[in-house]
């Protein structure tokens, strides 16, 4: 496909929780995008005016959109179906206010997700402070492999797929991993889609992150509890039943995996759980 039409348009939303010191650099990731055909989302979760800081940042354009939760810390769920509401092209993505997009993800995503529904790519895992790279979720490479449910279940590392617009809605009550019910709800209702192997999302470690705090591993606990819960109820929205019990295996060995984590950071051996990734790897 080619070209930058309307019709393979991507409605990339922010959710911005007192973002004021990344968004600009979030926003410039986008502007450095070859695939023009996007407009930002960028949704206040915290009650202030991200446009105004864009403007002192030297950033004003056409395509950049601002909305609300109307609320102080409804969470990023919330925020994103906000963005969600506001949206008018046929593809969305999620970016965070503190990741960035790496030049040409959106011409390498954009074309396969309207094609078949969504598409993910690697991720690079970078430290915030000195942009160090800590780790790609997967091998990097050239060309584009395919992911489907069971070989999402076994990442830890979150993913940010572009993905067709009717296909999108986070679920609000799910909190803190979010991301492992929105995507794997795409792959129940999609089956298997292209992976790129690229890393072309930039998934940043930053000190006074969610994933830094010192409540982290009891916050992940209380969701993969809660999430097996709505999965035994109403199943999260999961139409295939064998899905459904290889996602709750699937989260009783994070909850293993979460549980170690959370000796190893009271044993002082890591700061987060990437570094804990990076430390069990090693």
């Amino acid at each position: 496909m080619t070209g930058r039409a309307e019709d393979v348009g991507v409605s990339v939303i922010v959710a911005a929780y007192r973002a004021h010191g990344t968004i600009a650099r979030a926003v410039r990731s986008l502007l450095a995008q070859g695939w023009t055909a996007w407009q930002a989302v960028i949704v206040s979760d915290d009650g202030t005016d991200y446009r105004a800081t864009l403007r002192a940042a030297g950033i004003d354009d056409p395509r950049l959109l601002f909305t609300d939760t109307g609320r102080v810390g409804a969470g990023a769920p919330a925020a994103r179906n906000a963005g969600l509401a506001c949206a008018a092209l046929p593809l969305v993505a999620p970016l965070d206010a503190d990741d960035l997009y790496r030049p040409g993800r959106l011409e390498a995503l954009a074309p396969l997700a309207l094609a078949q529904g969504a598409a993910f790519d690697n991720v690079a895992v970078v430290r915030d402070g000195d942009g160090v790279p800590l780790s790609t979720l997967f091998t990097a490479g050239e060309g584009v492999g395919v992911l489907d449910a069971d070989g999402f279940l076994e990442t830890s590392v979150p993913m940010f797929p572009v993905v067709r617009r009717d296909l999108a809605r986070w679920e609000e009550d799910v909190d803190f991993c979010d991301d492992l019910v929105f995507n794997l709800r795409i792959l129940d209702r999609t089956g298997a889609v292209p992976l790129v192997r690229s890393p072309l999302y930039e998934y940043r470690q930053r000190a006074g992150s969610i994933t830094f705090s010192a409540d982290s591993g009891d916050r992940a606990e209380r969701a993969y509890r809660h999430v097996l819960e709505r999965l035994a109820g109403d199943g999260l929205g999961i139409a295939n039943v064998d899905l459904r019990a290889r996602f709750a295996a699937a989260v009783e060995r994070k909850r293993v995996l979460n549980a170690a984590y959370g000796a190893a950071r009271d044993a002082g051996l890591c700061a987060n759980f990437q570094e804990f990734l990076a430390l069990r790897g090693a």
